[in-house]
């Protein structure tokens, strides 16, 4: 039974690294490729270190694979964030298809901040306002 088991989540493993593969040449712009590979290969290896743990049920090496796999799943979703900010701030393309860019025109590159869409208005702290339907 664990050996049927070790083979389900090596293959979805593989596979799910196989799709990030796929996704870098198949997907039109940066940004999206970014977005498949961190998603799928964080799965792929994910599921490939549970393999490790119940293939050597040792708690040394279970250990070391759920701790890596925790760290796995906070840093890279914060690190593909950055590297995708970094990447629009710099100038990377977007796709022509692109439908939408709430972005555009946000950015100061002077302060090297993001501002506040000038339709919409800020409290005291600076924070967007919300604006309820019943009050307009």
């Amino acid at each position: 039974m664990i050996k049927i088991i070790l083979a389900l989540l090596s293959t979805g493993g593989a596979l799910s690294i196989l799709f990030a593969s796929i996704g870098i040449l198949r997907m039109p712009d940066f940004y999206l490729r970014l977005s498949v590979t961190v998603k799928a290969s964080t799965l792929g290896v994910g599921l490939l270190l549970i393999c490790a743990a119940i293939m050597f049920p040792d708690v040394s090496v279970t250990t070391k694979a759920i701790a890596i796999i925790f760290f796995l799943i906070i840093t890279a979703p914060i690190a593909a964030h950055m590297i995708g900010r970094a990447a629009y701030f710099t100038g990377t393309p977007l796709w022509k298809g692109t439908v939408v860019d709430e972005l555009a025109g946000m950015y100061n590159k002077e302060t090297h901040e993001l501002e506040n869409h000038p339709d919409e208005g800020t409290d005291e702290r600076g924070n967007i306002a919300e604006t309820s339907k019943e009050t307009k």
